[in-house]
């Protein structure tokens, strides 16, 4: 100490005198790490040559073909001549901790049946260790070189087959009102950015029809694909400034044969369509994944899908000995409201049927009590009775939903064993499987527009009566928030057809009044909301029971404040939360409750999340809000 303070004075004053001493330090440690490396080398030279001394253990183990070495303490104290040559690459390592010489070595995991994987240099070795007897505390570690067989397992996996299935979306709405030199202008900037997009690969792309494209890549290639998260879908849509030319893509991988992918790529690319495409949908083994689904989607003006609907319902129903209609859980007036009018399409074709509904979990209660005034009660019946008089020509027709969890009841699905969908919902995982008849269109605003036009395909006589007409454009005003949001040209005409058959929308328009405690609830719920990233965040403690219509008020509420482009209102419910969210378009809320088991389309979704409390639901919406506005901020740069 007395130097090191005599050194700083004397560097001031004359820095020339320490440069002598400088040299001298430098010297002397070069000695000492020249030593210590003669000393190592030293050591060993004597543990680990081939004299043995009264060591059983470097005895037994120099011989060995495989690298060998002893640990002790958390160092090596001994390793045979093949480490030193294969692992060590010549150089000496006795007494060097063995963390800083092999980072990754894990003794515990070494010591597993499957030993562990260990990479050093360009090797690949399987670490095996064992308690060394006789030597307390100390350990053998055994390396076994398979770096052939790895490598060779490693372009197995990578080389294994993939199968793409794209397609244009709404293709024949697109192209019908274009020029041909248009549509071959069009065609040709899809088929270069695809053909581009393809060529990064190590497969080919072949073109199968007018508007579907299949693919063969590797597995390799799917993973850059994942990890872009399918940029092609932002380079397509970029074409046009407002996204009018869209994909959709379906990906199956990690099958057994390229025959097992490509049906993969064929479940995959039903459900990117069901969902409004847009997006792709990679299926594999474990489930599904999404990317993209962020633009509105093109509505279908032909009718022609519609009648074809109504003529296969129509036989469906006149095999039947009965007809069993249900929507889903909690119930809301478009749920009962098309119910009614498949109810109507059941009369026609005069096969008896019912609808099954919880009447005390449902937010159409004032449309059920108007049924029930007028002496239609008996149509509607609790879903438990409807149980016995199932029979194996039963068919049970589901509107408004096509989750099986979402269901007003499990078991009247289990038990009937034929099925018709009828639903404009977003297709999401766990979707009824195989219906008979499936009429599923994410254009439309809501299930009554779809019941609608089926029925506008019946015979005039003994069609809906007005108050049925009342019923189907309640859901239509519900689902489109009084014709604000997701409505088309025929949604308009399906309205006006209804105001034919005589509803009146001043009448439709009480089913909708609430009870001052439910608005002051919804009072509450709104002025307690804060705006995180755009979007509008509402949290409650549990309602009182029958408050359940509050939820989607509040959120609808929220909506009409400036800078909101979409709402989220979380209501703690036994132990759990139930979120309602509403969006004008800009926002995907489906896309981005779907992580939390939520559901629905680009406007209107909700989840419930089961042991859950208000705060963890908090975390988890913004999360997920600012997963999708990253994702939604890199593909407007893409754009760009």
């Amino acid at each position: 100490m007395a130097c090191a303070a005599l050194a700083v004075p004397v560097a001031l004053l004359s820095p020339k005198w320490l440069i002598a001493p400088a040299v001298l330090v430098v010297a002397a440690l070069g000695v000492l790490w020249y030593q210590r490396r003669r000393l190592r080398t030293f050591v060993a030279k004597n543990l680990c040559s081939t004299d043995f001394e009264n060591s059983r253990i470097q005895y037994s183990l120099t011989g060995l073909p495989i690298p060998t070495m002893l640990i002790a303490d958390g160092r090596v104290l001994w390793y045979n001549t093949i480490f030193r040559e294969e692992v060590l690459n010549g150089t000496d390592a006795v007494t060097r901790p063995i963390d800083r010489l092999f980072p990754e070595l894990d003794l515990a995991v070494c010591s597993r049946p499957h030993g562990q994987d260990l990479t050093v240099g360009n090797k690949r070795f399987t670490a095996y260790a064992g308690a060394a007897k006789g030597s307390r505390g100390a350990n053998i570690v055994y390396l076994v070189d398979d770096t052939v067989y790895k490598q060779t397992l490693e372009e197995y996996t990578a080389s294994r087959p993939a199968c793409l299935i794209i397609v244009i979306d709404s293709y024949d709405e697109l192209f019908d009102d274009m020029k041909d030199s248009e549509q071959a202008k069009e065609l040709e900037a899809i088929n270069s950015l695809l053909e581009a997009y393809i060529a990064k690969s190590t497969g080919f792309l072949r073109k199968i029809s007018n508007s579907r494209y299949i693919a063969v890549v590797e597995e390799r290639d799917i993973h850059w694909m994942l990890q872009e998260r399918f940029e092609i879908l932002d380079q397509v849509r970029a074409l046009h400034p407002g996204g009018f030319t869209t994909l959709s893509i379906g990906v199956g991988h990690g099958g057994k044969t390229l025959q097992e992918c490509h049906q993969m790529a064929r479940e995959s690319i039903d459900i990117a369509l069901g969902r409004g495409g847009d997006q792709a949908a990679v299926k594999t083994v474990d489930g599904f994944e999404f990317y993209g689904g962020i633009s509105h989607g093109v509505e279908k003006r032909s009718h022609v899908r519609s009648r074809i609907i109504a003529n296969a319902l129509c036989d469906l129903i006149k095999k039947s000995d009965s007809v069993i209609i249900m929507g889903h859980r909690m119930s809301d007036l478009d749920a009962i409201g098309s119910a009614i009018g498949v109810l109507r399409i059941c009369k026609i074709c005069g096969v008896p049927a019912v609808i099954a509904v919880n009447s005390d979990a449902t937010l159409a209660g004032p449309l059920l009590k108007t049924f029930i005034d007028t002496g239609e009660g008996h149509n509607f019946i609790p879903p438990d009775q409807t149980l016995d008089v199932i029979t194996p020509r039963t068919l049970l027709i589901v509107v408004d939903t096509y989750q099986k969890r979402l269901l007003e009841s499990q078991k009247i699905y289990e038990k009937c064993k034929r099925v018709v969908v009828i639903d404009h919902h977003r297709m999401a995982v766990g979707h009824i499987d195989n219906p008979l008849l499936l009429y599923h269109e994410p254009y439309a605003s809501s299930a009554s527009e779809l019941v609608c036009e089926l029925l506008q395909f019946l015979p005039k006589e003994d069609n809906i009566t007005a108050l049925e007409a009342q019923a189907l454009l309640a859901g239509i005003m519900l689902d489109t928030r009084s014709f604000a949001l997701h409505v088309g040209v025929r949604t308009f005409e399906a309205a006006a057809w209804l105001r034919s058959r005589g509803a009146q929308t001043a009448d439709t328009k009480l089913l909708f009044n609430t009870s001052k405690e439910e608005y002051e609830a919804r009072a509450h719920i709104v002025e307690s909301a804060y705006i995180y990233k755009g979007c509008a965040i509402a949290l409650s403690e549990e309602l009182d029971a029958g408050m359940n219509v509050v939820l989607p008020m509040a959120a609808n509420d929220l909506l009409t404040i400036n800078g909101v482009d979409a709402s989220f209102v979380a209501v703690a419910k036994n132990g759990g939360v139930n979120i309602s969210a509403r969006s004008m378009g800009a926002l995907n809320v489906q896309v981005i409750l779907e992580p939390l088991g939520g559901g629905g389309h680009l406007m209107m979704a909700g989840a419930q999340l089961h042991d859950c409390t208000l705060q963890d639901a908090e975390t988890r919406i913004r999360e997920q809000i600012d997963i999708y506005r990253a994702a939604q901020a890199a593909q407007q740069d893409a754009a760009r």
